[in-house]
């Protein structure tokens, strides 16, 4: 490997470790209560104890990775693992938690290496450098990660290992590593159909009836096998656990709407009160209360989870079938990261009690596909101004601001920049609509930090800037889905004003096969 991607994953290192002492949310004291739960409790107590709001409501497997830290944190500070010891936040218990998401982001730095290798991409060329470039400096993962504070990174890390498996044709150790990362962290089965898919597709079908039937007998053993040795240990206790891990009554929207069409759906129904004069009859079940419940629209019909479940289905099947029609491995491979990106995102656009860090399902392997075709390129990044931007109310603190803003631009102006390094002369085509939408996202913090307090509206109105961000990311988001969805399915569009005329063909991912045979 180039001595480049090992300066990027050093200065991605030295970023992380100067933003330790920056701010960070309560998810910081979910995974503190967890180390404790994990440590203090017996097994069959982990997921039954509710000394705290922030139960354990990840899979098991996730909970042995607490067990684990918990082991070393014993000689930290033994204090962050009393459960009792609610907001718990010694100096030591900081420094270790962020500490070990750095660590863990080792399994990352490897699965960007693989991805890349696997689709052939290759070294040295500035279509390498970008992929690291935007992998490594990934500013959604230093947002979400490294400053509000979560371990997205190592599951990422599993998540490219495994597409990198399955690109290579390793079919089993694909199943059984993406297996293994819905057994840490089960918002991943929205990916799993296109993985599916795939696996019958290109390792099940087109052979014999007892190679089919051994096929699919081996693929059950190595995807089953994670989950066995994953819940085993609780099957007395699978209904609390899995009430745990789908908590159906938290309500249609996070507090924090994430930019869905349910975030649409909500104002509309606000709208609709105030155009009618409806009185809503109890303020407290508001969608808009702030609280994490159960709540009920007042003009529009409510949603009910099974409604989004099959929404979220019907929209995942035309690119399923167009994977599923693919003839050859070669055409299948891009759009299975396409399927994998879709998928991804008509869950997020679609789903039960959305959180709006969901959007990195649908960012990073977008990645990938920026630096394989002009086209992609240019979606990924009306996604990646839009879901980046959407991201920057979880750091809401006065001393982050200057932060979230500088790291926001300068990752943005990267991104744009190293794919005019890749495509050149033709640029990304966006469109004259598209850059003004670009435009618009300065009105936000204008309005924030500025008009309101100048015409005083901030205290009587103080979420109107979280309203906004999550209304206008959210056209973002469904212009996103709606043109990118068309151009993976090959539909003809018409076309609009471009800034540039120019075209230029797809840098494939086979560029390695033809680098081979110039030598």
């Amino acid at each position: 490997m180039s001595g480049y991607f090992w300066q990027l994953v050093g200065i991605s290192t030295a970023l992380k470790v100067l933003l330790l002492p920056a701010h960070y949310s309560t998810d910081f004291e979910v995974h503190r209560n967890w180390l404790a739960i994990t440590h203090s409790l017996p097994l069959d107590r982990w997921y039954v104890d509710a000394t705290s709001e922030w139960t354990l409501d990840y899979p098991p497997f996730f909970a042995y990775f607490e067990w684990l830290l918990s082991q070393l944190a014993k000689y930290v500070d033994p204090a962050m693992l009393v459960v009792q010891n609610l907001k718990y936040a010694s100096a030591e218990t900081v420094y270790f938690q962020k500490i070990s998401v750095i660590v863990m982001d080792m399994i990352y730095v490897l699965g960007v290496r693989s991805a890349l290798a696997a689709l052939g991409v290759v070294k040295s060329t500035q279509q390498h450098i970008a992929g690291c470039m935007l992998l490594l400096l990934n500013v959604g993962l230093i947002f979400v990660d490294h400053i509000h504070f979560q371990y997205n990174g190592f599951l990422f890390g599993l998540l490219l290992l495994s597409v990198s498996a399955l690109l290579r044709q390793r079919y089993l150790l694909s199943a059984f590593s993406f297996a293994v990362l819905l057994n840490f962290k089960h918002i991943f089965l929205y990916m799993a159909p296109a993985f599916a898919v795939y696996l019958l597709k290109f390792y099940c079908l087109g052979k014999q009836r007892r190679q089919f039937v051994l096929s699919i007998a081996k693929l059950l053993a190595v995807g089953l096998t994670p989950f066995v040795l994953s819940f085993g240990p609780f099957w007395r206790q699978l209904p609390q656990l899995i009430s745990r891990l789908f908590p159906f009554k938290r309500g249609l929207t996070h507090a924090y709407w994430a930019p869905n069409i349910w975030a649409l759906y909500n104002t509309a129904d606000k709208l609709a009160v105030v155009a009618l004069k409806r009185t809503p009859p109890n303020a407290m079940s508001s969608t808009s209360s702030g609280l994490v419940q159960e709540v009920k629209h007042i003009v529009l019909p409510n949603i009910t989870p099974g409604t989004t479940f099959v929404l979220t289905l019907l929209f995942m099947l035309p690119i399923l079938l167009k994977l599923f029609l693919s003839k050859t491995k070669e055409q299948a491979r891009l759009v299975f990261l396409r399927a994998v990106v879709l998928c991804a995102c008509s869950s997020f656009m679609f789903g039960w009690h959305v959180h709006e860090k969901a959007i990195l399902m649908c960012l990073i392997p977008l990645c990938l596909l920026a630096v394989v075709d002009r086209r992609d390129a240019k979606y990924a990044f009306i996604l990646s101004v839009t879901g980046y931007f959407s991201l920057l109310p979880l750091l809401f603190e006065v001393d982050l601001l200057v932060p979230r803003y500088a790291l926001y631009l300068a990752y943005m102006a990267m991104f744009y920049g190293q794919l005019e390094r890749i495509y050149k002369a033709t640029k990304l085509g966006l469109h004259l609509l598209e850059c003004i939408y670009f435009l618009g996202f300065l009105t936000i913090p204008l309005y924030e930090h500025l008009f309101s307090r100048l015409f005083g509206v901030h205290q009587q109105l103080p979420f109107m800037p979280l309203l906004l961000t999550s209304l206008y990311s959210s056209l973002g988001v469904l212009y996103f889905f709606v043109r990118y969805y068309i151009y993976a399915l090959d539909i003809a569009w018409p076309s609009w004003p471009s800034l540039t005329k120019r075209r230029a063909p797809q840098v494939k991912f086979s560029a390695a096969k033809r680098k081979r045979k110039t030598k």
